[in-house]
């Protein structure tokens, strides 16, 4: 027996072995990946429908070329082209069979996939976009979903999965909103890593992306530079990576597209060695994001050539070229060049052989192509529970004057908007139906999503019509005519509003979708006005990737309901919303602006980014705040209490407070902790999200819900950029969100200054009693 097939060995040794044996060349190859993509005509309208703005990058090298010596990546096999199961079980086969007949020791390829709303292929279940996860505040149903997902890539053959999105994000003009769970890295933490936990049960390695800023770019466009400092960074953005590493034990970590202080992300050493690997103890592989090492040439310009950029990749500590080999490629000309070492090629080789052993890769009969599911189902009847779960409890009533849930006797009712029109809408970008069925002519989905208008007539009691009024971007007079007519005449004005995802532009919400401010998109807020002003009782119902200004409309509706991409169930759980089959306990991930103007902010705001009396005339502060929500019950919380006033610097202390539903049906709310530093020696949020715990709840039932706080969870990095926890007050507050709060219960913190080692409390328990 060779000694990497020696499956008693560990897995760093068994791919040690392996290394010795390989030549320059076969090393090099494990690097690298194969995309077979079509390169088509441009569509006959004139635009791009996919990532077409990176075409320069794309590696020519043909199949064979790819594979000739080995191959370490195989790329999107299923998410690329409508295959069906039988389909992409066969390509994957094939080409396989390829890569393991041309290396000389037999090693497969490792098989990757997108999988942020579910597997991203033909016929797979699309579940909520991340925001929606965020929305829930569930993460145990996200590890769920995570599993399912897991299940599906791991049965037909898929070793890792490109997902979860770590991004907090920071500005909501910003396309890929929609990719994240939120504006808090908390909420984002424990949301990535329950997904993280999920994916990996199942035996398919979690990709974390994207390490780190990339939302914080400047003035929310796609790539642009990121303008943040390193305490900024390391409070904010690294947090929800740091608690999926160490918490959720992550595989892979993929690297920002993003510069910080002129320092791509993919060439940072501090980034993917000093910080990821020394200081968090990452021992997994760090991939590329698409053609990222390419644009260290072509965009960020600080490597002259493909054998500069590979250098200052490999150096910096990335091992894998994804999606294809462009740069990687010269890795020889980069050594002969003395830019790069054997060594530091043999370090990168190691991990992606460690990893392949991990996932039973290097085994004497490895399973390469999905073993027995030639037919296998993506969209069962259990993933489309999960999903539907997810779409239920994510949708967030945002307010209400007693017209929802609409019952009995409504009389005549006009929906009107673009969302009814078209189910993609429920989806995000990189949902197979938006991601790769839009190249393809016709609003095709590949599977059974019922609409608004198939679903409404028969959850209302009352006389449905339904005009469009525009588009997501475009729309006539007389389309807009029509549809105020029709409200004009009804009793009731259901205004369906939102986005539909897209890639580059093609596109209200989605990578390369950023937007210029906060408005409705194209002539939907128009359209809104115009039915508001009709004077019908309107119920405003958002369907969106991100969060849009609504102070121009928000008090003249008699209800606002928001989901965020609900996934293929959405109409159904969207009409269960609105007659009240459903309680809405979502609760928001971000907050919804009160102005569409160019600066939204983040909840997370020091006193100076927050009150505006005698300073300036804009007001920052949204119009719905973070954490917030309604339900057709009510809660209360009282009684808290803390277990001491005082705790040193590294104590701990519990928080409790008792959360009773006043009303008089079930329903779920979420208990939210906040921290509040009165004085430090930097400047720090007016408050923060540390904890917080989902509670079901009978009518007139009450919990007592205690958070443990260490007090590592009230650190922060000081003026000496180190993180610390410093002695003083602090004060904790449970709240209904993050305006909606109970006094603050002070604790002090005894001792010296201290700075906080390595392997820091991430997490704040709770428990139920």
């Amino acid at each position: 027996m060779r000694p990497w097939h020696d499956t008693t060995l560990d897995a760093p040794g068994r791919a040690a072995a392996l290394l010795a044996e390989l030549t320059l060349d076969e090393k090099i190859a494990q690097l690298g990946s194969f995309w077979n993509r079509p390169r088509e005509a441009p569509p006959e309208d004139g635009q791009h429908h996919d990532v077409a703005p990176m075409e320069h990058a794309m590696s020519q090298a043909t199949w064979r070329e790819a594979h000739r010596n080995g191959l370490g990546h195989l790329t999107r096999i299923f998410g690329t082209r409508p295959f069906t199961v039988e389909e992409g079980r066969r390509e994957l086969r094939d080409r396989q069979a390829d890569v393991m007949g041309a290396s000389r020791f037999s090693i497969p390829a490792l098989a990757h996939e997108e999988c942020l709303t579910g597997f991203t292929a033909m016929g797979a279940t699309v579940y909520p976009a991340a925001l929606a996860w965020g929305a829930t505040w569930r993460p145990e149903l996200i590890g769920e979903m995570a599993a399912h997902i897991g299940a599906d890539l791991h049965a037909l053959g898929i070793h890792q999965g490109l997902s979860p999105l770590l991004d907090v994000a920071r500005d909501y003009r910003w396309g890929r909103v929609e990719e994240t769970c939120g504006e808090d890295p908390y909420l984002v933490g424990t949301m990535g890593t329950a997904y993280v936990q999920g994916l990996q049960g199942e035996g398919v390695h979690a990709t974390l992306k994207h390490f780190v800023g990339y939302p914080a770019s400047r003035a929310g466009r796609n790539h642009a530079p990121i303008s943040m400092g390193r305490r900024e960074l390391s409070d904010v953005m690294l947090p929800p990576f740091e608690m999926a590493v160490r918490e959720g034990g992550a595989k892979s970590v993929m690297n920002s597209y993003c510069d910080i202080d002129g320092v791509p992300a993919g060439a940072s050493r501090w980034l993917l060695t000093e910080l990821l690997r020394e200081r968090w103890g990452f021992t997994g592989t760090v991939v590329s994001d698409y053609w990222s090492v390419n644009f260290l040439t072509s965009t960020h310009r600080i490597a002259q050539d493909e054998a500069a950029a590979a250098a200052l990749s490999i150096r910096a500590g990335l091992d894998i070229e994804l999606p294809d080999m462009g740069s990687f490629a010269a890795i020889s000309e980069a050594i002969e060049r003395g830019l790069l070492t054997v060594e530091d090629v043999d370090r990168a080789a190691l991990r992606a052989l460690t990893q392949k052993a991990e996932l039973g890769l290097l085994d004497a009969e490895p399973e390469i192509a999905g073993g027995d599911a030639p037919d296998r189902d993506l969209d069962s009847a259990e993933n489309r529970a999960v999903a539907r779960r997810i779409a239920d409890e994510s949708i967030v009533l945002l307010s209400n004057d007693g017209t929802l849930p609409l019952g009995a006797g409504l009389g005549k009712v006009a929906v009107v908007g673009p969302v009814w029109t078209d189910v993609r809408s429920f989806m995000g970008c990189y949902a197979f139906p938006n991601h790769v069925l839009s190249r393809f002519p016709g609003k095709q989905t590949g599977l059974e999503i019922r609409s608004l208008d198939e679903v409404l007539p028969g959850a209302l009691d009352g006389d449905l019509s339904f005009a469009g009024g525009c588009g997501f971007l475009g729309g006539t007079d007389e389309e807009l005519y029509e549809a105020v007519e029709l409200a004009a005449s009804a009793d009731l004005a259901i205004v369906t509003v939102g986005d539909i995802a897209g890639l580059f532009g093609i596109g209200t919400s989605g990578e390369g979708c950023d937007v210029v401010d906060l408005a409705l998109p194209g002539r939907q807020g128009e359209l809104l006005e115009r039915v508001l002003q009709t004077g019908t009782p309107t119920v405003l119902l958002l369907v969106t990737g991100r969060p849009y200004a609504l102070g121009d409309y928000a008090a003249r509706c008699v209800a606002i309901v928001q989901a965020f991409m609900p996934g293929v169930e959405g109409a159904e759980a969207l009409a269960d919303i609105l007659t009240g089959v459903t309680n809405p306990s979502g609760r928001l991930p971000i907050a919804i602006p009160a102005l569409r103007g160019g600066q939204p902010g983040t909840y997370l705001a020091p006193s100076l980014a927050w009150f505006s009396d005698g300073i300036s005339n804009l007001d920052p502060r949204p119009l719905f705040p973070f954490g917030s929500g309604e339900s057709y019950t009510s809660y209360a919380l009282s009684d808290p209490s803390v277990s001491a006033t005082r705790i040193p610097v590294d104590g701990k202390v519990e928080y409790n407070v008792t959360v009773t539903n006043t009303g008089d049906r079930a329903g779920a709310e979420v208990v939210q902790l906040y921290l509040e530093d009165p004085w430090a020696e930097v400047v720090r949020p007016l408050k923060e999200l540390i904890g917080y715990r989902k509670v079901d709840l009978e009518a007139g039932e009450s919990a007592r819900v205690t958070f443990e706080v260490h007090a590592d969870r009230t650190s922060f990095t000081g003026t000496d950029m180190q993180r610390i926890v410093e002695p003083g007050e602090i004060r904790l507050s449970a709240g209904h969100s993050s305006e909606d709060r109970l006094e603050g219960l002070a604790v002090e913190l005894t001792g010296g200054r201290r700075v906080v080692a390595e392997g820091r409390v991430l997490l704040t328990p709770s428990r139920i009693s």
